[in-house]
């Protein structure tokens, strides 16, 4: 009874949560005729511009407003598609470590770019998990165009790689590829005796598509 009373008077806490990231939405809107006037090899220097401003102490959340609205630019630039307000939120909840749900056709691609270039600007690489080869080729190529253009380089962990091929591809800014390929790849590296066998770095930052499938029906019938 007192959980209906509080949700009627303060809002469930899902619709508390959406509240507080439109301040941030409101910032990255006000950005947009600032990005706008951008030329398109401002685009790889303002990368730049962000990883220094990280690497002499500014955390991601403050860098935050700026890169999402570079991206939101870069997209229609090189997709001619324009993240909205709801995918600017879904990759803020994803920034913040959060599940966010969409539905099809809602554009859940495009709304983790903007979160995966802020966490791909400290250097340490970035896995983006898809269900099959097919969407992790797809994706690395299709959302590429914009990474390559915002000077952020993307790869894809595919079935048929060798080890040398793996290794660069994880040295990339952002990896795409299956949760087949990247737990089995984290299993052969620690059967390995030397550490310049591994496929894979330290890890960082990861988005996990279709997260229901892959943490609930794929980890009951493994590969």
């Amino acid at each position: 009874m007192l959980d209906k009373v509080l949700t009627r008077f303060l809002g469930s806490k899902h619709n508390r949560d959406l509240k507080k990231l439109l301040p941030l939405v409101k910032q990255i809107n006000e950005l947009e005729p600032e990005t706008m006037a951008l030329a398109d090899e401002d685009f790889p220097q303002k990368t730049l511009q962000f990883r220094r401003r990280f690497a002499k102490g500014e955390n991601l959340d403050s860098l935050l407003p700026e890169a999402f609205a570079l991206v939101r630019e870069a997209a229609h630039r090189t997709l001619g598609e324009r993240i909205y307000d709801v995918q600017l939120m879904g990759g803020i909840a994803l920034h913040q470590g959060k599940i966010m749900e969409m539905k099809t056709g809602e554009g859940k691609t495009l709304s983790s770019v903007t979160s995966s270039y802020l966490n791909s600007l400290p250097g340490q690489g970035v896995h983006i998990v898809t269900v099959n080869d097919y969407l992790a080729e797809r994706d690395s190529l299709w959302m590429g165009r914009v990474y390559k253009f915002l000077g952020v380089s993307v790869g894809a962990i595919l079935a048929n790689m060798d080890n040398q091929a793996r290794r660069n591809a994880y040295l990339k800014d952002i990896t795409y590829g299956t949760n087949n390929e990247f737990g089995f790849d984290y299993l052969r590296d620690n059967m390995c005796w030397d550490k310049q066998e591994k496929a894979q770095r330290p890890h960082n930052f990861c988005i996990v598509d279709e997260i229901d499938s892959i943490l609930i029906d794929e980890a009951r019938t493994p590969s």
